[in-house]
C-alpha cells in the first residue's frame, strides 16, 4: 500500500484542498479551477495491489493514516487504477482472497478537470461515497471525499435556487446586482422592467385591436386572465424542473430541451381537453369551447420553449439573467398566448 508524501498542514473543512496542484503526471491536464474534481482531491487514500490479501488491507487501514477511507483504491502493477473497495465491501469480504477479486470494477472516474456536478453526479450513481481521480493514462492522482461530495451537491443546490430565482452564477456581477447602490441598481434592473412595460402597451394594443369582437362576445374576455396566468405557471414550473434535470440527469441538453416541449404539449391538451366540455357547458358556445381549448395547447409548448431557452440565451448573450429573464420571459408568454388565442378567435368565431 503506498501513501502519497506530499501532505499539506492545511485542510480544506469539506476534507479538499483549495489551491492544490495535481500529481505531477496530470500537470499536462487543463488547468484546474474552483468547480472542478482537482480542486476537492485528496492524494493519501488507501492503495493496494491487486494481489494482496484483504486481510493484509483491513491490517494496513488501521496502521496508516490517510485523508480519505472511504474506498480502498486497487491498483495493477503500473499504478493503474482496476477496482475499488467500498468499507462495507471489505468488511465482508473473505479475509484470504485477494483485493482484485472482491473489487467493484463497474465503477466512475474522472479527471482533474472533470467538473465537480459531474463527479457528485457520477457517485450518486454509483452510489459510492467517494470518487477516484486518475490522469490521461489511468493512474491514481486521488480521490474526491464523502465531505467534498456533500459540499459540491450543496454548492450546485444553491446554485440551482439561484438559477431558478433567475440569479447568475456567483460573480461579481452577480454579487454586485445585490449589494450595488440604489441608483446603480435602478440602472441594471430598470431597462428590463422598462421592456416589460413597453410589452404591457402591446397586450393592451392587442386587446384593443379585438374591441369589437368583445363587444359582441364579452365571454371572450372572461378567459383571458386565466390563459395569461396558466401559460406563465408553466414557464416558471418549467425552469425549476429544468433545473433540476440538469443538475442530475445524464441525459443530452436535446433530449431534456425536446422532452421538455412535448411535456408542454402535454400539459396543454389535458388542460385544454378538462376545459373545453366546462366551457362548452358553461357558455353553450363550442366555438369559443375549441378557441379556449386550442389557445392553452399552444400556451403550453410556447411557455415550456420561452422558460428553457430564455435564461440560457441571455447568458450566451453577457446580460445577467437575474434582471431580463423574468420581465422578459412574463411578457414574451402573455403577447403569444393572447395571440394565439384571438387567432384562434378569428378563425372560429368570424362573426366577432
Amino acid at each position: 500500500m503506498n501513501e502519497s508524501a506530499d501532505r499539506e498542514t492545511t485542510r480544506h473543512p469539506h476534507g479538499a484542498r483549495p489551491g492544490r496542484r495535481p500529481h505531477a503526471h496530470a500537470r499536462g491536464a487543463r488547468p484546474t479551477h474552483g468547480e472542478t474534481a482537482g480542486h476537492y482531491l485528496v492524494a493519501s487514500v488507501p492503495r493496494v495491489g491487486a494481489e494482496q490479501s484483504v486481510s493484509a488491507v483491513l491490517a494496513e487501514l488501521t496502521s496508516h493514516e490517510f485523508d480519505c477511507v472511504d474506498i480502498v483504491c486497487v491498483l495493477d502493477a503500473e499504478q493503474r487504477l482496476i477496482g475499488v473497495l467500498p468499507l462495507t465491501l471489505l468488511l465482508r469480504a473473505n479475509r484470504d482472497a485477494p483485493a482484485a477479486s472482491v473489487a467493484l470494477r463497474r465503477f466512475p472516474k474522472v479527471h482533474a478537470d472533470t467538473d465537480q456536478e459531474r463527479v457528485a453526479s457520477l457517485a450518486l450513481h454509483y452510489a459510492i461515497s467517494a470518487t477516484p481521480v486518475v490522469d490521461a493514462r489511468g493512474k491514481l492522482l486521488g480521490v474526491v471525499p464523502s465531505a467534498a461530495l456533500m459540499h459540491i451537491l450543496r454548492r450546485e443546490h444553491v446554485e440551482d435556487l439561484h438559477r431558478f430565482a433567475g440569479i447568475a452564477p456567483e460573480t461579481l456581477q452577480a454579487r454586485e446586482a445585490i449589494e450595488a447602490p440604489p441608483l446603480r441598481r435602478l440602472r441594471h434592473r430598470l431597462p428590463w422592467l422598462l421592456l416589460g412595460l413597453a410589452g404591457s402597451v402591446l397586450a393592451t394594443l392587442i386587446m384593443a385591436r379585438f374591441e369589437a369582437a368583445l363587444a359582441v362576445s364579452p365571454a371572450i374576455a372572461f378567459f383571458v386572465p386565466g390563459l395569461v396566468y396558466l401559460a406563465d405557471a408553466i414557464g416558471t414550473q418549467t425552469e425549476a424542473v429544468a433545473v433540476r434535470g440538469l443538475s442530475l440527469s445524464h441525459a443530452s441538453l436535446g433530449a431534456l430541451v425536446g422532452g421538455e416541449v412535448r411535456t408542454g404539449l402535454l400539459i396543454g391538451l389535458v388542460m385544454g381537453g378538462l376545459t373545453f366540455p366546462a366551457v362548452w357547458l358553461a357558455f353553450g358556445d363550442v366555438r369559443l369551447a375549441l378557441a379556449v381549448a386550442g389557445a392553452l395547447v399552444c400556451a403550453g409548448a410556447i411557455a415550456t420553449s420561452i422558460g428553457l431557452a430564455l435564461p440560457w440565451l441571455l447568458e450566451r448573450l453577457g446580460s445577467d439573467p437575474a434582471y431580463g429573464s423574468g420581465p422578459l420571459s412574463t411578457i414574451i408568454q402573455d403577447l403569444l398566448t393572447l395571440l394565439t388565442y384571438f387567432a384562434a378567435v378569428s378563425m372560429l368565431l368570424p362573426e366577432a
